[in-house]
């Protein structure tokens, strides 16, 4: 199965981050798994994709031209592809993987999982959407939809298509069993 999985470019403040990308690396690769994500050598994104590849799994980054001339694409993925921009990016993302996770990470982490989250909604995806909630990092983002829910912008059966876990037993789990919501409609 390929996994997107979105990232901080930056390691963040607090051990356990750079911990888990890289026990989520070495998840991926033992469970035969490859990684889709930004296609950086930087942060957490670097972390992940070096402890996949170390361990013999296939990493496809995806990267705008903008970020490969700034020299932050990883240079030795099993393949890197070049977008013209950040949405061809998303979108190329979207499409080469068959469920998402979100590690911890700033804006734009939460801005992808958030599209990807939304986009399944309205169906253009049909995959399961997975916040790694190492250390209680997504705790208020989980709070947030639970709102959404007790104030009717968000159906219980779509925030059941979304998991806040950091067990990889629970993860697996989800996405073998994962039934995909009927498609919204207005």
């Amino acid at each position: 199965m390929n996994i997107a999985v979105y990232c901080g470019a930056s390691v963040g403040e607090n051990a356990v981050y750079a911990e888990s990308a890289v026990q989520l690396g070495e998840w991926l690769a033992s469970s035969g798994h490859s990684l889709v994500y930004g296609g950086g050598k930087v942060g957490l994104m670097g972390i992940v994709s070096n402890t996949v590849l170390n361990a013999g799994g296939k990493v496809y980054g995806v990267m705008p031209q903008f970020l490969v001339d700034r020299e932050i694409a990883h240079d030795k993925l099993t393949e890197l592809v070049i977008t013209k921009d950040m949405h061809e990016r998303k979108r190329k993302m979207m499409q080469l993987a068959n469920a998402y996770i979100a590690l911890p990470g700033g804006p734009g982490t939460l801005e992808e999982i958030s599209e990807v989250v939304s986009w399944g909604r309205v169906g253009e995806h049909q995959n399961p959407c997975i916040f790694f909630n190492v250390g209680g990092y997504y705790d208020f983002v989980q709070m947030f939809y639970n709102k959404m829910v007790e104030d009717g912008f968000l159906t219980a059966e779509d925030l059941a298509n979304i998991l806040f876990s950091d067990d990889f037993a629970e993860i697996e789990a989800f996405m073998a069993n994962y039934k995909a919501a009927s498609v919204r409609q207005y």
